[in-house]
């Protein structure tokens, strides 16, 4: 594992825990609530994970593959919910999931 990765994996954990912590307070608010229930589990859950995940990058975890792997496999979960949705937050918390994605399988590999 390179550690030199870590800082880019590490931000855009981060990035992503706060932006799908927006995009279920911004949820709250739309009109139809029950349509976005999913969408605001999704982004709790994946907010946790990324956060699990940067915390664990920081130190030397023995299971720092399996949490990055975990990561990966929860922002394409919410990803895939976001982006069913046309609202701005909710598409752009897919792409940020998206791309914390594909930065923690790099670590997980």
């Amino acid at each position: 594992m390179n550690i030199l990765s870590f800082p880019d994996c590490v931000h855009l954990c981060m990035t992503c825990s706060l932006t799908c912590t927006s995009c279920a307070s911004a949820c709250l608010n739309e009109n139809d609530i029950e349509m976005m229930r999913e969408c605001i589990n999704r982004c709790l859950d994946c907010a946790d994970m990324c956060q699990l995940c940067a915390r664990s990058e920081q130190r030397p975890s023995a299971f720092i593959q399996e949490i990055c792997q975990l990561c990966a496999q929860m922002c394409d979960y919410c990803a895939k919910e976001c982006s069913k949705h046309e609202a701005e937050h909710c598409q752009q918390c897919a792409e940020t999931c998206r791309q914390c994605a594909a930065e923690c399988r790099k670590m997980a590999a």
